[in-house]
């Protein structure tokens, strides 16, 4: 994921949802394209660990420090939901032999799943976030960073 020094929670994981938006964008391209160079499994790896990192740090720092903080624990179960559903479906994508039309239907679907959760989150966590009182984006923003820091670096291992 893209690494943004001084950007808040919301504006991190926002940047990681657009980020990851162009990982699915340049996969269906491969795929229309019929994947010339062999470059769908790359692209389908890096989709798959770019969400499940965001989504280890959702699930540790961002949602409970919400939880916390608003009042709207409908929210983040269906938010906590979602992540599983996808999750659900990474593990499907990182099962698959290679690149194939099963796999691209697959990462087609996650990437429809994904899109309708940047969207609730954009909507509706974010903003109750940014009007929370006494929550520190700032200071969460710096926390998720630098636990995503440490979860690319073990993937990277």
């Amino acid at each position: 994921m893209p690494q943004l020094i001084e950007k808040d929670a919301c504006d991190l994981l926002d940047a990681d949802h657009v980020a990851v938006k162009h990982l699915f964008v340049e996969y269906a391209r491969l795929a229309t394209a019929g994947d010339p160079g062999g470059e769908r499994q790359a692209y389908a790896t890096k989709i798959c660990s770019e969400l499940t990192v965001h989504a280890q740090i959702e699930e540790e720092i961002f949602y409970p420090a919400l939880r916390k903080a608003i009042d709207a624990p409908e929210l983040l179960d269906e938010a906590e939901a979602e992540h599983q559903e996808a999750k659900d479906m990474i593990a499907q994508i990182e099962a698959m032999a290679g690149p194939d039309a099963a796999m691209d239907d697959l990462v087609a679907k996650l990437a429809a799943a994904i899109e309708h959760h940047v969207k609730e989150e954009r909507t509706q966590l974010f903003p109750k976030a940014r009007s929370a009182a006494g929550l520190d984006l700032d200071a969460l923003g710096a926390q998720l960073r630098q636990r995503q820091q440490e979860l690319e670096a073990e993937m990277a291992a």
